[in-house]
């Protein structure tokens, strides 16, 4: 079982055999990524409902095979407004794309949850001829300009396209794989090999249909990556960088969990991996140790090779700094 987006801001799903008897809000809550204040939101205003009928009450209990339905948008949210107060770095423009360099913390686009101060709403406000991509038959109207996407959590370098050619350009070289994505993770435990390929399908979790999984049905996801550092003090880690072969959903994420090395801040991934007690109060909360650190691609002008580069930003530096090996 799965759940999925229906239109119009719409989840539905099936409630599945390990959410029977749970509480409506806490079921929403694990299966939207949604917080729990928000849940209760939806249901006070009437947007969650079971076998058709709205719910009244947060504390409802779901039944196994339930119908449940979530309006996570509502039909107020017009999509990404023009936002100037949204602060990102411009590492490079020209009248094809152009290059972020996003903080962490910052949501790409409007979702579930994020109806506003997104990378996207930024953008608007100093290219507000994103606007016109969607007109033009170049992507959606609510990710203007958006060809690839990172975490939350997630530092780095992202490209956007700013007219139809480079659009269609750049979305063709991530859908090949020839677009070059590199990442730095610092991630828990000493990884043995200097070198490795992570060659696994990612899919909806079976389990827990809000998290990503290695899948025997997923998609073909492939990661390469290299170790730079090891460290033993103040707790086991190695710094590694990570090349995307494949761009799926939390990829390197789920990828490194997988080989039992999850990336150091990743609770979502992190499973039965004691969290270091060094780490605490060093990453905020939903802060992940991944920056995506070089970006290359054929320029949709010219064809010419072009690569940009990003440095760790001072929060994780911060980190390495009281490491040793």
């Amino acid at each position: 079982m799965t759940g999925a987006a229906v239109g119009g801001g719409m989840f539905e799903t099936v409630v599945p055999a390990p959410l029977g008897g749970e509480r409506v809000d806490r079921a929403v809550a694990l299966l939207t990524g949604l917080p729990r204040s928000a849940v209760t939101e939806l249901v006070s205003a009437g947007r969650v409902s079971v076998d058709g009928v709205v719910v009244g009450t947060r504390s409802r209990t779901l039944l196994e095979g339930q119908t449940l339905r979530v309006d996570v948008v509502p039909a107020a949210d017009e999509g990404p407004r023009p936002d100037a107060g949204v602060e990102f770095s411009v590492v490079y423009e020209d009248p094809f794309l152009i290059v972020v360099d996003k903080p962490a913390g910052l949501v790409v686009h409007h979702g579930a949850g994020h109806r506003g101060g997104t990378l996207v709403d930024g953008l608007l406000a100093r290219f507000p001829e994103l606007g016109e991509l969607a007109a033009a038959g170049a992507g959606e109207a609510d990710r203007p300009g958006v060809v690839h996407r990172l975490d939350k959590g997630t530092s780095g370098l992202l490209v956007v396209a700013r007219n139809p050619a480079a659009f269609h350009s750049l979305s063709g070289q991530l859908r090949r794989h020839t677009a070059g994505r590199h990442y730095r993770a610092l991630v828990a435990g000493l990884v043995e090999a200097d070198a490795g390929v992570v060659d696994a399908p990612i899919g909806r979790s079976p389990r827990q249909p809000t998290r990503m999984s290695v899948t025997r049905g997923g998609r073909p996801a492939r990661t390469a990556y290299t170790v730079v550092g090891r460290y033993r003090e103040p707790y086991q880690a190695t710094l590694i960088e990570a090349t995307l072969d494949t761009g799926r959903t939390h990829q390197v994420r789920v990828h490194l969990a997988a080989i039992g090395h999850p990336v150091i801040g990743d609770e979502r991934y992190a499973g039965t991996t004691p969290k270091p007690s060094a780490l605490k109060g060093v990453l905020p909360s939903g802060r992940l140790f991944l920056h995506a650190c070089r970006l290359s691609l054929d320029h949709p002008d010219d064809g010419d090779r072009r690569t940009w580069e990003s440095p760790l930003p001072q929060d994780l530096s911060d980190v390495l700094a009281g490491h040793t090996a």
